[in-house]
């Protein structure tokens, strides 16, 4: 039984959602230039106005094929078009939609269902930090490929001990803690000495981000639900924010709002979630400034802002201003509103096309000779890293040690 665009529009919110945001598209290709998969593969279909073409098209009936799921799936859902498009379409949430119901028509092969439950189960759970442990120990025996997926972590450094009266909640996130845990650790102790307590709900976990991109909706949202629970008395005993220090996880908590809309039970509360939602880089610039005076003179640092920084959440530019503040050389470099191919799972499930944006990117950022890169998401720093020539961490490691 075909899908039928004015059926799917009756029966689901995602459906009237889905047809209002191909209608706002006028098709004027200024997305194409921003495009990643574009930049590379130069077919129509590999760019956001040919992937609406073919959202479209299977809305309206046409049977999607696995060549449909193919151009779907390889775009890295990175926003940047968003940033570009004149008239606000948001691409993101279509493409999203789009895939669902295309993987809901085209049946994938057992290796791909096996391999993208793998990534769902593993990476979203408590498996991920004994299956890296597992993987760092038999490195040497893997093939180069994922040797240079599998880094091993900084020690994390001690947890502030000191309570204040200021309280924030943090997010640790799903595979951060075991990849990098001196990222949590780092942005505690900065917290702490701007006297903020950073508190981590232990049932608090993944933010859905991993599964919503693997077309399993129902699977983020109870994500979402869960983390919500965990965060709920928090927020309601004064907490101030909800702190994201890995840029792709405040993006997807922000959706919060969006996605849980209809439901009677969260809706409100997730409202007020995503409204608590802050990225570190909106939060301390401004408090840590003073602070890094002349601390960073003589440093070279390149800053690579995240597509879910840069485009998904629209912030740009605070962090290199605090960096240049601090004394620090920022160094410019070009494409930087390009992805890097880390985009959550993708570098697992295309990794050819990543490691090509990955190479294109560094070429970039290694130009004028940095000492350090630093960027603002995990995924994005543990895929630069597996190929760069210089240390690649979070900057807010590198702040944490401007100030111990």
């Amino acid at each position: 039984m075909q899908i039928k665009l004015a059926d799917f529009i009756k029966d689901s919110p995602a459906g009237a959602e889905a047809a209002a945001i191909v209608q706002r598209c006028v098709h004027c290709g200024f997305c194409t230039a921003t495009c990643p998969t574009y930049q590379l593969l130069g077919d129509e279909l590999d760019g956001p106005r040919g992937r609406i073409y073919l959202i479209k098209r299977v809305l309206e009936g046409v049977e999607p094929t696995t060549k449909t799921q193919q151009h779907l799936d390889r775009c890295l859902t990175c926003n940047s078009c968003e940033t570009t498009c004149p008239s606000g379409v948001q691409y993101g949430r279509l493409v999203d939609i789009g895939r669902r119901v295309v993987d809901e028509r085209v049946a994938r092969s057992l290796r791909s269902r096996l391999w993208r439950t793998g990534i769902k189960e593993v990476c979203s759970g408590p498996l991920f930090a004994p299956a890296l442990k597992l993987a760092r120990w038999l490195r040497p025996l893997l093939p180069t490929a994922l040797q240079h997926k599998i880094q091993r972590a900084s020690p994390a450094g001690a947890w502030p001990r000191r309570q204040h009266a200021r309280k924030m909640l943090l997010l640790a996130g799903c595979v951060q803690p075991a990849m990098s845990p001196n990222i949590n650790a780092a942005t505690a102790r900065v917290f702490d000495a701007l006297g903020i307590e950073l508190l981590v709900p232990a049932a608090a976990g993944c933010c859905g981000a991993i599964r919503h991109h693997l077309s399993d909706q129902s699977g983020a949202l109870e994500h979402a639900k869960r983390n919500i629970d965990a965060w709920w008395p928090h927020i309601q005993a004064g907490a101030e924010a909800l702190v994201m220090n890995a840029s792709g996880c405040g993006a997807m908590v922000r959706e919060y709002a969006h996605l849980l809309r209809h439901d009677a039970h969260y809706a409100i509360k997730a409202a007020r979630v995503s409204a608590l939602t802050r990225d570190v880089a909106e939060l301390l610039p401004a408090l840590l400034t003073p602070l890094l005076a002349q601390r960073g003179k003589g440093a070279r640092l390149v800053f690579h802002p995240p597509c879910t920084l840069q485009h998904a959440q629209k912030i740009r530019g605070v962090v290199e201003a605090m960096l240049q503040a601090s004394g620090a050389e920022v160094l410019s470099f070009s494409e930087s509103h390009l992805c890097c191919g880390s985009a959550g799972t993708y570098a697992l499930l295309q990794p050819q096309l990543a490691n090509q944006l990955r190479d294109r990117k560094l070429a970039a950022l290694l130009a004028s000779r940095p000492d350090t890169i630093l960027s603002a998401n995990i995924g994005c720093i543990s895929h630069l890293a597996g190929a760069a020539r210089v240390p690649v961490q979070h900057w807010i490691e590198w702040v944490d040690a401007r100030l111990t």
